[in-house]
């Protein structure tokens, strides 16, 4: 399936699972992303925070925080897998 690069992971807290990702494109809730990092993984974009406020949709240049099934490493990579 076709992918595009949407950003990279800048921090990781592995007690609450949560990714910290710089969006170099959108991301909306529900999307289906691939992490490509030492172990990748794929999972729907589910719950997403910007500044601690929960939010639907994250555009180019925020940082936003997403809870991920998987633990993940400061610069692996997220696509987002397109139909």
């Amino acid at each position: 399936m076709p992918e595009k690069l949407i950003g990279q992971v800048s921090h990781y807290y592995d007690k609450i699972g949560v990714a910290v990702i710089k969006l170099t494109d959108g991301l909306a809730a529900g999307d289906l992303v691939r992490f490509a990092g030492k172990v990748g993984f794929e999972q729907a974009a589910g719950s997403m925070q910007l500044d601690h406020q929960p939010v639907e949709r994250g555009e180019a240049g925020q940082e936003i925080a997403l809870k991920v099934d998987q633990p993940v490493k400061p610069k692996d990579q997220v696509f987002v897998v397109t139909a």
